[in-house]
């Protein structure tokens, strides 16, 4: 997925990556990255400050249009997480999955 983004991506473009939901390996070549100008920016989830958590929070919170947000984001019980995990590893699911524990 990362290697397709990154291989569509305009002149100049950035691609912010975080997590490893599909693997370690990206099979591409350094082609877009030179020649296109894509730059390629890990985020680190673990071991971030908190005053640059709270400042990457606070940023979304300014920037992500809540309405467009809630088109992206659905809801799944706990006990569909397996079969929703199937659908994210084999490419079938799009947008925000968020599990509802309650």
């Amino acid at each position: 997925t990362l290697a397709n983004i990154c291989a569509g991506l305009r002149y100049g473009g950035v691609v912010a990556a975080c997590g490893l939901a599909e693997s370690m390996k990206l099979p591409a070549t350094v082609a877009p990255f030179i020649l296109r100008g894509i730059t390629l920016a890990g985020i680190d989830s673990v071991y971030a400050p908190q005053a640059v958590r709270t400042a990457a929070w606070e940023a979304l919170a300014r920037e992500i249009d809540p309405i467009a947000l809630s088109t992206m984001t659905r809801a799944v019980a706990l006990q569909d997480v397996v079969e929703q995990s199937q659908l994210l590893m084999s490419g079938q699911n799009r947008g925000r999955i968020v599990v509802d524990i309650a």
